[in-house]
């Protein structure tokens, strides 16, 4: 039973979120008139509130845009394959589930013992590319949200040696698809409570058995301690990825250090004047 507290923060929630992504989406460009959006959905909070939003803003968006979503069916094994269809078609949302096997590629292809996330992920991303391809839809949709950017961007600094994260918007690398993270600002602990007080029926995604993926889990613990003692370090931190000042980092090939030189000439003739 909903009360007029829950509500109350039903609709803080919802307001706060749609703020967020309709601002992210002004930021990045990430959708224009006339757009076919195809929204990948999982089943879990995030992709569901991310759908959710989208529809929300659809309504009244100065523009005009299209939504389709999309489900991949892996045949995991105990896979409640009702559940997205049921809850879609009480919406009347335009959907589609795609059924493939990846789950049997994916327990043969990866060693006993061994996480599937990686290889699990690759594929998926295959099938959405080319499904989206050949509906002509012009954006692909995903609910990566601001936690998980900073997650990544220190994965990649901590195990890969690497400065990046998740962009908000992104060109795939054949240049097919143009993917958009319209959670891109939204908090993970704003996307919980919102996913909480809608009742959205939640698949879980360890179906497949599979281990977490040990080193996001270390990153996301040493994040959620460190808001703990600073709270706003996760917010600043994800500022700076917007931020960036090439000049005081060290990539030669972005930046142009070989060629910085002294103005010598201007120096000396200041010298001279100060003389005179």
């Amino acid at each position: 039973m909903t009360t007029d507290k829950d509500h109350f923060k039903l609709n803080r929630c919802r307001k706060n979120l749609r703020r967020d992504v309709g601002k992210a989406i002004a930021d990045f460009n990430m959708i224009e008139d006339g757009d076919l959006v195809m929204v990948c959905l999982s089943g879990g909070k995030d992709s569901y509130t991310l759908l959710d939003i989208l529809l929300s803003l659809q309504k009244h968006a100065p523009i005009e845009f299209h939504i389709q979503a999309v489900n991949l069916d892996q045949k995991q094994p105990g896979f409640p394959e009702q559940v997205l269809p049921r809850y879609l078609e009480s919406k009347n949302i335009d959907f589609k589930v795609i059924e493939q096997d990846t789950y049997s590629i994916v327990t043969e292809k990866v060693p006993e013992g061994k996480t599937y996330c990686a290889l699990c992920s690759r594929l998926r991303r295959g099938i959405f590319y080319n499904y989206a391809e050949s509906i002509g839809a012009d954006k692909i949709a995903l609910g990566h949200h601001r936690d998980d950017i900073v997650e990544t961007l220190f994965l990649n600094m901590f195990f890969g040696g690497k400065l990046k994260a998740m962009p908000p918007k992104l060109l795939s690398d054949d240049k097919r698809n143009v993917v958009i993270r319209p959670l891109a600002y939204s908090k993970e602990s704003e996307i919980s409570r919102y996913a909480e007080l809608m009742h959205f029926p939640i698949i879980p995604c360890n179906l497949c058995g599979s281990q977490d993926n040990l080193q996001r889990q270390a990153i996301k613990a040493m994040l959620q301690q460190w808001e703990t003692l600073y709270p706003g370090r996760i917010e600043t931190i994800f500022r700076s990825i917007a931020n960036v000042s090439l000049s005081q980092l060290a990539d030669t090939v972005l930046f142009p250090f070989k060629e910085l030189r002294a103005a010598k000439e201007s120096s000396e003739k200041l010298h001279r004047v100060e003389l005179i």
